[in-house]
């Protein structure tokens, strides 16, 4: 398959999966109206899959990224920040849920040139992690926290590995995940020895954090959906946030106009 073909599949199955994602959304919406209270989803599940996945899931082990990077750094609204010194502008905002099947698949396609344009000093970038789906049923409610939680809790050197193993170990839409003491785990896979970690994990001391961060990004900043991307306050589409080609193209036009 050429370059230009895989870009393309990549940018069809995040436009897809952004479509799924706003379908659902809509749907969830509609029910809380009509029903006025949060109704139980039945499913048929075989025990014996459930059991199984879960047991894959506990033997998952987290790997530390030895890819190009930018320095990291955490400012104190619980962004973290990824950008050479000095470098200010173009900046790109992603504002993501580690639920997110989208955000997942932005990631597989498009995560390492965000990456490696910070690297280069192109670009600065700003995470901005929160729990999009506080309205939705469990569990991808309570995965969704967790995993912004937990995320709150590393360091700001170690956050970019455990950002990818989130993102690496996502559950199924509608399967419980994130379990705390995978969570746990990860973490110290990855190099978090902070003697707090497990407790601010287990305890989900973020948890207000997070809140805060969902506030700015739902009411002040009007992100609908995930993932939300931003260059210099501008929301990028579906075809630039789809391929590397597509981003590299945005951001050297960006870089123009700052000039």
């Amino acid at each position: 398959m050429s370059k230009a073909a895989r870009e393309r599949s990549a940018r069809e199955r995040l436009a897809a999966e952004r479509k799924r994602q706003e379908a659902r959304d809509k749907q969830r919406k509609l029910l809380m109206i009509v029903l006025g209270a949060v109704v139980a989803v039945a499913a048929v599940v075989v025990v014996t899959v459930i059991v199984l996945d879960q047991r894959g899931k506990s033997d998952q082990q987290a790997a530390a990224y030895t890819g190009p990077q930018a320095p990291l750094t955490r400012d104190a609204d619980g962004s973290i920040v990824m950008a050479k010194a000095g470098v200010t502008a173009p900046t790109i905002e992603v504002f993501e849920d580690f639920q997110c099947p989208a955000c997942k698949s932005f990631e597989d396609s498009t995560g390492k040139t965000v990456k490696e344009l910070a690297a280069a000093g192109k670009v600065k970038v700003v995470y901005r992690p929160f729990h999009l789906f506080g309205q939705s049923q469990n569990p991808i409610k309570e995965n969704s926290l967790r995993s912004a939680a937990a995320a709150l809790c590393v360091p700001a050197d170690k956050w970019l590995s455990y950002h990818d193993a989130l993102f690496k170990f996502q559950p199924e839409e509608g399967d419980k995940g994130f379990a705390t003491k995978e969570l746990v785990n990860w973490g110290k896979d990855v190099g978090v020895t902070d003697a707090g970690f497990e407790k601010c994990v287990t305890d989900q001391q973020q948890k207000s954090q997070v809140d805060t961060m969902t506030t700015y990004a739902l009411q002040t900043r009007k992100v609908t959906g995930t993932p939300t991307v931003f260059l210099n306050g501008r929301k990028l589409e579906n075809d630039e946030l789809g391929s590397p080609t597509g981003l590299e193209k945005a951001v050297s036009d960006a870089a123009k106009t700052n000039k």
